[in-house]
């Protein structure tokens, strides 16, 4: 009987992978599982760095990642966030950025990632805070620049397809990306969850 080999392989990758993410379990319905072993080694390093995803995009491609904000807003939590540890009626900052080059052979930027955060506004330095509005580093690079120490806990991944998306980048809707979720902690409180999205 002949063996599927590719099948085999698929699967190991997938449970070394899957094992990284604390809570694939709860992943949103809308995600479809991911078959990593026919993803690209860079979009395999892309769903399991656990430093800044500029930096890695950076150096993939020999270009400067350039971050747009597309959307950024304080809001109210309508009910109690499991994943921030907040109860409903908390303050928290909503912000959708994007990372992109712009290669000098392409006459449009290349959109690597769409970021769509929840940021928890008093567990940060007001350096942080004040920096979302007037800084182009990215959470990532106001974070280092601050010296806060920081871990992250990868949550879950999975496929899916964009919709309801901001006016900027309405022309990702109906686009297929490679999602995942996690979270960054300092002194054992989640400051912000971050889902970061890449075309597949």
């Amino acid at each position: 009987m002949k063996t599927d080999t590719t099948k085999q392989s698929g699967t190991v990758v997938n449970t070394r992978m899957k094992s990284l993410f604390v809570a694939q379990d709860k992943k949103p319905v809308t995600l479809r599982e991911i078959n990593l072993a026919r993803l690209t080694p860079f979009q395999r390093g892309l769903l399991v760095t656990d430093g800044t995803v500029t930096r890695f995009i950076e150096a993939y491609t020999f270009d400067p990642v350039e971050v747009v904000l597309v959307q950024q807003k304080r809001k109210t939590l309508p009910s109690d966030h499991q994943w921030l540890q907040l109860p409903a009626g908390e303050e928290v900052i909503s912000r959708q950025v994007t990372l992109q080059t712009h290669p000098k052979q392409e006459a449009s930027p290349i959109i690597h990632t769409y970021a769509d955060s929840l940021i928890v506004v008093q567990r940060l330095p007001k350096s942080i805070v004040n920096g979302l509005e007037s800084d182009k580093k990215g959470l990532g690079g106001l974070l280092r620049c601050s010296g806060l120490e920081t871990r992250r806990e990868l949550l879950w991944c999975g496929i899916e397809t964009l919709t309801d998306l901001p006016i900027a980048i309405a022309h990702l809707e109906g686009k297929t990306f490679i999602s995942r979720a996690y979270l960054v902690y300092a002194a054992h409180e989640p400051l912000m969850l971050i889902n970061e999205k890449f075309p597949f």
